[in-house]
């Protein structure tokens, strides 16, 4: 399955060996991360915002507070949201060479707001519950003004491309004789231990959704 042909604005000149267009390879990277980058014009400024994101099917959303200019302005309108995760820092023989190995997605379409409370709650414990499996059912219900406060925009993964960079350094073939060390230093991002709310109340247990996020890094 692919997110439709190439355009002109994800057809990848540069390294175009290590891209992708199709589903399978986009979906893994968008549902790896939490961060994204939306991309969005002001008055004919261009703007970079970071924000939390999560996939659903076919569709990206992310959401904030009703008053934030970028959310209004993002609304109806031609937007770019990209993702990327660090995997590791790439030494060659050469400075020329030195590269990361990363894994990116570029999505480009219109953002359109999600209407209906009952839509809008839903959308939201899905996105709760991406995070931290269980843990909606246990929070007070969101109020009536809460979700007032609260956009929610989507846009469907249709015009998009992934990038990936993987494996060792790239030298020129006269350079692998050299002396030099080189490889990969891995990045890998992993939980700390869950601090406690100094205003919590005695005796709260930590729930099994933080304890097992905790224990998997």
């Amino acid at each position: 399955m692919t997110a439709e042909a190439p355009s002109d604005r994800t057809r990848l000149r540069r390294m175009h060996q290590r891209g992708a267009h199709d589903r399978a390879a986009i979906d893994p990277i968008l549902d790896a991360g939490y961060l994204c980058h939306v991309g969005y014009t002001i008055d004919g400024s261009p703007y970079v915002t970071p924000t939390l994101y999560w996939r659903e099917g076919d569709h990206v959303y992310w959401h904030g507070s009703s008053a934030s200019r970028m959310l209004r302005k993002s609304e109806g309108a031609e937007v770019c949201l990209t993702v990327t995760h660090m995997d590791g820092f790439v030494l060659a023989r050469s400075g020329f060479h030195h590269s990361i190995n990363y894994r990116s997605v570029m999505l480009f379409g219109t953002a359109r707001k999600v209407e209906g409370d009952g839509d809008k709650l839903e959308r939201l414990k899905v996105f709760t519950d991406g995070l931290f499996p269980g843990r909606w059912d246990e929070l007070r219900p969101v109020t009536d003004q809460e979700l007032k406060a609260t956009t929610l925009l989507s846009m469907p993964i249709a015009e998009a491309s992934a990038k990936i960079r993987s494996g060792p350094p790239g030298d020129d073939e006269e350079d692998y004789a050299l002396s030099v060390w080189a490889g990969v230093l891995p990045v890998v991002p992993q939980f700390g231990a869950p601090v406690p709310c100094p205003r919590l109340n005695g005796g709260t247990p930590l729930p099994a959704h933080v304890t097992d996020l905790a224990r998997s890094t």
